[in-house]
């Protein structure tokens, strides 16, 4: 199951931030930007992440998923759409099929708060957008 990859990597690099900052006890949520097109199942990856999270310094953390629209952008007229699912690849405004996905990979922790209440360093990508 991808989720639960994806699962693990979060608890993996909260958890490396979580012990950088030095004194965290707990974290309280975790919020994710989670791309239409990442491939990625918010309500699969809210399971997994209960499981992953599961006898570390995240049991019990809250996930909080932020969708992002997939857009795309013609290379040829530089027309911008919502690419929707399934996606639309193709140019509405001229009909060229030399595009450009701007948005809609994204997979990203954006926030952790730590409990104490403090917000954690915002993430980097867990997958790199082209």
């Amino acid at each position: 199951m991808h989720e639960m990859s994806v699962a693990l990597a979060v608890v993996e690099q909260v958890t490396e931030a979580a012990e950088r900052a030095g004194d965290v006890t707990a974290v309280r949520s975790v919020r994710l930007r989670i791309g239409e097109l990442a491939g990625v199942a918010p309500d699969a990856l809210s399971f997994c992440f209960e499981l992953a999270c599961a006898g570390t310094l995240l049991e019990g953390a809250e996930l909080v998923t932020e969708p992002v629209a997939g857009r795309a952008r013609c290379t040829s007229c530089a027309h911008e759409w919502a690419v929707g699912m399934p996606p639309r690849l193709t140019c509405p405004g001229c009909g060229g099929t030399r595009t450009d996905l701007c948005t809609g990979r994204d997979l990203q922790i954006a926030a952790v708060e730590w409990e104490d209440g403090t917000p954690a360093p915002a993430g980097a990508p867990i997958q790199e957008e082209c």
